[in-house]
């Protein structure tokens, strides 16, 4: 085994990652925003290109059925900056960009705060963190040597010249110096502007530099200097008090000039001590410590706080100050139950567990999240909804209506701002891995583990009784349905193949009866009816009989026509509702037969051979030795009882 060069490694990485350091007066400086005028952006256009950097995917829903059923007609953008750790939010997304975008273009946003609300575990400060993060990754930024705000070099300009220099570079130049450079411009460089030393500089959380962060203070000992800096006493004796040498400024808007300045819980401190984040809004500037005067701020303002928290400030008429220079964004929960798997995979992945986890595992336990989070609803039940809302293919039983996800979604507008939390869920997972003996979880152990977490809850008991049924009941009629088809089509040999047959017969029966022709026979050659108890046989699978059938038939050859227009492919899995039924049809057809080798306790030769090939299936579909086990006495014990 080769022996890793830890050594060459590391100066591979550090000479890849080495910035090229710049020293060099404004002159110099000049030169390279000529070349260049978007090295002097402000902080909001800087964000802006960090985040789209990355790209942009552009998604026209009329393209993604799928997609068309969750958006309708919306087109969606997609950040690649935040592809692979966000999901289910893209509108949340979508509204922060539009924030950055017009703020970039220096509209009214950019003398907004953007606030983030919404419940516990949400993803709001993971959003926060990620904004940061992009900062931290970005190039260095050009700034006035030794600047305690590490300004914009461009400031040292006069603004009697700043007309001829901003025709000359293409650009606009907005701000002042801060008092500690032009004292240093007047007395140590006497007013010699060009001469003035310029450098570069980094952004980092850690180092405090571009990067300020505001806990909540206690509103008894609120003290302004956390945000603006203070008078250092210790230089009292040597300069005077107004003597700009006596600053230090060293607050959260000082260090996150030209970066982000971000407030936790924004709401819990006195509104007193928000009055400085009324400045740097909308005036754009900050008071100095002491009797300084004010100083030039260019950075983005980031808050968030939990939606109580929020009503209670709004509700407070003097607080219209503020109110009226924030840009709300909410963060819901996510409702779509395919991007909630996604989320779990993600934390899984970057987690240290290395336990077996049987197939529909993380589906189920996102599946009860999404449950709590959604409302309740007059036109169909909670399950249904949720199917609806991750954009699958839904009909009334009985009819060939569709439910209107947008009916659903007026109902209640604040859907997904309550209801059980992503961390929740997380430790019933991390509970379940770690009280597994064989070191695999499967449906049915996480339902047990998250059963006993709900009832620990602190939560009305009206509440909780809602919960519990839907592990107790809606849930687990539903992984009852889900493993029945797993069974079955491992049981079945060439499950697809005979899935496919079927849908074939009903595409031709179904076209024929619609446009009332004959079919010809492959074989023969000669003309036949469509068959009309086929197809009936096959549409009684989901409720669908007498006058409804024919509006089915015509909504499902209709679609195949639509699907082949747009080019697509036309499989068995197409339509939905089609799919349900042929899938139904096949498991009534097996369900005898594998119900009898599956219970059974002594296997002839015919049937253990059967057996195994079933279990031998289940293993290529993801199931280990122990939870195929698991799965199979629990579907002789549960679904196909004598």
């Amino acid at each position: 085994m080769a022996t890793i060069d830890f050594e060459k490694l590391i100066k591979q990485d550090r000479q890849e990652r080495k910035q090229p350091h710049f020293s060099g007066t404004l002159l110099d400086y000049l030169a390279i925003v000529k070349e260049n005028p978007k090295i002097a952006m402000l902080s909001h256009q800087r964000m802006y290109e960090l985040l789209t950097r990355a790209g942009i995917e552009v998604i026209k829903t009329e393209e993604h059925p799928r997609l068309k059923r969750i958006y309708g007609n919306d087109t969606i953008k997609r950040y690649n900056f935040f592809k692979y750790d966000f999901y289910g939010i893209d509108k949340t997304i979508m509204k922060i960009m539009r924030y950055f975008h017009s703020a970039a273009m220096r509209g009214e946003e950019a003398r907004q705060v953007i606030y983030l609300v919404g419940p516990v575990g949400a993803g709001k400060s993971s959003l926060m963190e990620a904004l940061k993060r992009a900062l931290e990754i970005s190039p260095p930024i050009y700034s006035i040597q030794d600047c305690p705000m590490r300004e914009e070099p461009l400031h040292l300009i006069p603004k009697h010249l700043r007309p001829e220099f901003e025709k000359q570079l293409g650009i606009r130049i907005e701000g002042d110096l801060c008092p500690v450079c032009r004292y240093r411009l007047k007395n140590e460089y006497n007013g010699e502007f060009e001469r003035y030393p310029v450098t570069t500089s980094e952004f980092s959380i850690r180092s405090r530099k571009g990067i300020g962060v505001v806990p909540p203070v206690d509103p008894n000992n609120q003290d302004t200097s956390v945000l603006v800096g203070s008078v250092d006493i210790s230089k009292m004796d040597l300069y005077s008090e107004d003597d700009p040498r006596v600053l230090s400024l060293n607050g959260a808007f000082n260090v996150g000039n030209r970066g982000i300045v971000e407030f936790i819980e924004v709401f819990k401190n006195d509104v007193e001590y928000l009055h400085t984040m009324i400045t740097a809004t909308q005036e754009k500037s900050i008071p100095s410590p002491g009797k300084g005067s004010m100083i030039y701020f260019d950075g983005i303002i980031l808050a968030h706080s939990n939606e109580a928290e929020w009503n209670k400030f709004k509700s407070d008429h003097t607080n219209e100050a503020i109110l009226d220079r924030i840009v709300k964004v909410e963060v819901p929960y996510c409702l779509e139950l395919d991007e909630e798997v996604k989320i779990y995979q993600k934390i899984l992945r970057n987690s240290s567990f290395d336990a077996h986890i049987a197939p529909h595992t993380i589906e189920m336990a996102s599946m009860f999240a999404i449950l709590t989070r959604l409302s309740p609803s007059t036109k169909v039940d909670a399950l249904t909804k949720l199917k609806i809302y991750n954009g699958e293919e839904i009909v009334e039983q009985g009819s060939t209506k569709k439910v209107d996800v947008f009916e659903l979604r007026e109902e209640t507008p604040r859907e997904g701002m309550t209801g059980i939390s992503t961390r929740f869920i997380m430790k019933a997972i991390d509970t379940a891995l770690s009280e597994s003996e064989n070191n695999c979880i499967n449906p049915i152990a996480i339902a047990d583990t998250l059963v006993k977490a709900t009832k620990e809850l602190a939560i009305p008991d009206d509440e909780k009784r809602r919960y519990l049924a839907f592990l107790q009941d809606a849930i687990k009629k539903e992984y009852h349905k889900v493993v029945e088809k797993e069974i079955t089509r491992a049981f079945i040999h060439g499950y697809k193949e005979q899935a496919e047959s079927l849908f074939n017969n009903y595409l031709d029966h179904s076209e024929a009866y619609v446009n009332a022709t004959k079919l010809k026979d492959k074989s023969t050659g000669e003309e036949l009816e469509p068959d009309i108890k086929f197809l009936q046989s096959i549409e009684e699978q989901i409720g669908i009989t007498g006058t409804a059938a024919r509006g089915f038939r015509q909504d499902v050859t209709a679609y195949m026509f639509s699907l082949l227009r747009n080019g697509g492919t036309i499989e068995y899995s197409s339509y939905e509702p089609l799919k349900e039924a042929i899938e139904k049809k096949l498991t009534a057809s097996v369900k005898e037969l594998s119900r009898v080798i599956t219970k059974a306790r002594v296997r002839d030769k015919e049937q253990a051979t059967k057996y195994n090939a079933m279990v031998d299936e289940m293993k290529r579909n993801g199931y280990c030795d122990h939870c195929c086990n698991v799965i199979l006495k629990y579907a002789a014990n549960n679904l196909w009882k004598d």
